[in-house]
């Protein structure tokens, strides 16, 4: 692993093309993520995680996916099953404390069985932000909460199913998307909110979850910390917040690069991103002279970085033996009801 770099690549389509095939060859990115563009059937998924893997030259390299359940689902029907949101799984918890993180593990470990049947080993899963109301709808119901312990103990149930299924989470948006009142993806969100406020619910949230492998930024401005980065380019919030007042030390990832929060070329927003201190660049949208703009400005994996990154992936563990028809009748069985309350 020590000759790759420390980005993470989208592709265009269903299959590599020549030009990717030889940009992953020269450029060795030290993982993958898959979107609907790239899903087709699951033998099609399996084929394409497998030349990935084969063309970068690592049978374990990293390969993942947003699997969230609701809205947030890259593998749908007819060849994929539905799963409940965040809300959904949230109101269930409200009902029955013990029966929702039931049905959060539940359905994680569902997830995971069918992200391990394609080799997919990562998951973009658990969201720990706390949304907080007139904030934008980007995560909406994709959040278990608006109380930090609750969010906390579904994001610690679906981590336990993930990992009970062979596959790694990343937790996100570190440290909180929940008060962005814009979008990150269109523009820059500003938040402005004390550092007193924000450790006392935003930042909380992330706390117990801070022994994960693997996080992923929020492209967000907390005005109180740093009035100029947002978290995923601040030095300042990744040290005194991320890795400080939250206590990560695991493989921090930013989100994506070509969102428009950020601001310049890619090949600024990723000397950014590492000069700001995450370990990894992650690169979603598969469009080529992007991809190659962004791998160029990424540094080969050494020092700490590495370390996570070896860290990160030998934290997973062989799937459990799991009752798979069984799990999907309970989960349902759980989830009908919040549909009588």
């Amino acid at each position: 692993m020590s000759n790759r770099r420390a980005f993470i690549t989208g592709i265009s389509g269903p299959a590599l093309t020549a030009e990717e095939r030889e940009f992953v060859r020269d450029f060795r990115p030290w993982g993958f993520i898959l979107f609907k563009r790239n899903a087709e059937n699951p033998a099609q998924v399996v084929r394409l995680v497998d030349e990935l893997r084969e063309t970068v030259g690592d049978s374990d390299a990293p390969v993942l996916i947003d699997q969230e359940g609701g809205r947030v689902q890259r593998l749908r029907p007819p060849h994929w099953p539905l799963y409940p949101s965040g809300a959904a799984l949230g109101a269930l918890y409200d009902l029955d404390h013990p029966l929702g993180l039931s049905a959060a593990r539940l359905s994680a470990r569902l997830i995971a069985a069918d992200l391990s049947d394609l080799g997919v080993t990562v998951d973009c899963l658990p969201l720990a932000d706390v949304p907080i109301v007139g904030a934008d709808d980007v995560i909406g119901d994709r959040a278990y909460g608006n109380d930090p312990d609750k969010v906390a103990a579904i994001a610690r149930a679906v981590t336990e199913g993930l990992q009970q299924g062979g596959v790694l989470p990343v937790l996100k948006h570190i440290p909180g998307h929940g008060r962005a009142t814009a979008d990150s993806h269109l523009s820059l969100p500003r938040v402005e909110n004390s550092r007193t406020e924000l450790e006392r619910t935003d930042f909380a949230a992330f706390r117990p979850l801070a022994d994960l492998p693997m996080a992923m930024t929020a492209h967000v401005v907390f005005s109180a910390l740093d009035p100029a980065q947002p978290a995923t380019t601040s030095a300042t919030i990744i040290r005194e917040v991320i890795r400080g007042v939250i206590g990560f030390q695991g493989l921090l990832m930013s989100d994506d690069v070509s969102m428009n929060a950020l601001a310049g070329s890619l090949a600024e927003r990723t000397r950014a991103i590492v000069g700001a201190g995450c370990d990894m660049v992650l690169y979603c949208n598969g469009k080529f002279d992007e991809m190659r703009e962004v791998a160029r400005e990424t540094p080969e994996l050494s020092g700490k970085a590495l370390q996570r990154a070896q860290q990160a992936l030998a934290s997973r563990k062989a799937p459990l033996p799991f009752d798979r028809v069984g799990a999907r009748a309970e989960l349902d069985a759980l989830m009908a009801r919040t549909a009588g309350a």
